[in-house]
Parts: C-alpha cells; sequence; structure tokens
C-alpha cells in the first residue's frame, strides 16, 4: 500500500512525528546549502519557496530573484510570512556572489537564483558563510549544477506530469515531480521522492523508490 504524507510546507517535514519514511533532507538545514537542480516548470521554485516557510515564522527570509519572475504573491501561498518575506531582485552576475553574501549573514534563510558565469569562489564563500552564521541556502541555479563541494543535499527534478489542462486549456488540478535526492544530507546516497501538487498549498511526499546505495563525491 502507498503510504504519503500531507504537508503544508516542505520545510514542515522535519518536524512530523512518526513520519513513515525519513524525508528530512527535503528540510531546510541550517549552516548548509541544498541545490535545486532542473529545468524551468518543474515545480522547484515551489519547493525552494517551501523550504523557508519554518524560518519565516520567526525570522526574516530572503528571495532573490535572477530572472525577475518571482513573485511574492507565489511566496504567500506557500505558507511565507508576509511580514518577514524579502525580495531582492539581482539580474547582474557580477554582483550576485557580494549580494547574497551580504544577505546571509542578516537573515534566517535565503532562496537564490544563481546565474549563469556565478564563479565557484564566490560559490564555496557563501557555503562557508552560511556554515559560520548557521543560516539555510537554497540555490537554483538556472543553467547546470553546482560545482562539486558546494551543496550538502542536491534536490533534482527528474520528470514532471500535469493533470487537467487539455490542449492548453482547463483548470490545473495536480502537478507530479519526480525528484532525486543525493549528498550528505541522506549519507551520501541517492533517492527518489514523488512530489503531488494539488495547487491547494499541499503537498504529499512519497517515496517511489527504495534507498540506492550510490554515492557521491562531487556534493559536499
Amino acid at each position: 500500500m502507498t503510504q504519503s504524507t500531507t504537508l503544508t510546507s516542505i520545510d514542515g517535514i522535519l518536524s512530523l512525528p512518526d513520519t513513515p519514511y525519513d524525508i528530512g533532507p527535503l528540510g531546510l538545514q541550517r549552516g548548509r546549502i541544498s541545490e535545486l537542480v532542473g529545468p524551468a516548470g518543474m515545480g522547484l521554485t515551489r519547493i525552494g519557496l517551501g523550504m523557508l516557510v519554518e524560518t519565516s515564522r520567526r525570522a526574516p527570509v530572503v528571495l532573490v530573484d535572477v530572472r525577475g519572475w518571482a513573485s511574492p504573491g507565489a511566496a504567500w501561498e506557500a505558507g511565507i510570512d508576509p511580514d518577514r518575506l524579502v525580495v531582492v531582485r539581482c539580474p547582474e552576475t557580477a554582483s550576485w556572489s557580494s549580494v547574497t553574501a551580504a544577505l546571509v549573514g542578516g537573515v534566517g534563510a535565503l532562496f537564490a537564483e544563481v546565474p549563469a558565469g556565478v564563479g565557484s569562489a564566490g560559490l564555496r564563500r557563501l557555503a562557508a558563510m552560511a556554515r559560520a552564521r548557521g543560516s539555510g541556502v537554497v540555490l537554483r541555479p538556472l543553467t547546470g549544477e553546482l560545482p562539486g563541494g558546494v551543496s550538502h543535499t542536491r534536490i533534482k527534478g527528474m520528470g514532471v506530469t500535469w493533470e487537467g489542462p487539455h490542449q492548453g486549456h482547463g483548470r490545473l488540478m495536480r502537478r507530479r515531480l519526480i525528484i532525486e535526492v543525493s549528498g550528505r544530507g541522506v549519507g551520501g546516497m541517492t533517492r527518489r521522492f514523488e512530489l503531488e501538487d494539488d495547487g491547494e498549498d499541499r503537498l504529499s511526499v512519497v517515496p517511489v523508490l527504495a534507498t540506492g546505495s550510490t554515492r557521491r563525491t562531487d556534493v559536499g
């Protein structure tokens, strides 16, 4: 029988009692960088916003928007406290590292898009600062993946299906996203989950494959 856990936010996974599966790595980890990898349209931004929800109940959180697509309304719908959300527009690659470094030092958590061309040195400095300050950081590279050793947990979108619209018309009823989670946050192993999003601020998380034994050396 398939078991699922209904959540009001991804971050809430960490505090659920008697969860039938060990799915803590999907929650925000203090002092660590979580990486979201995959093409646009897979729902990864919603996952990233959900990871900020719990922290927003007690401290300011920041969304760094590179593409100009970020909507405060989407963050509020994900459950982030409107009074503690700060949206920073930063389309310039040259200033991205300095802007995010300054923000990490003053907020509880940060979700940032990473533009193409950001150097590995700046990303490693950001990871070191997150560790020193105990801040949770979620990074969403817009192209490719982060350099090895930067992220503690990598959440990779593997596929998505939509239910509802027919030939581009109609109401979206449900979105299902298959994700692969790897890195030290899952003990160096690789696991897959299915996220089911019904568009009503609820996400059901269902493991779709047993824990694998594959170990990655490129995720810090």
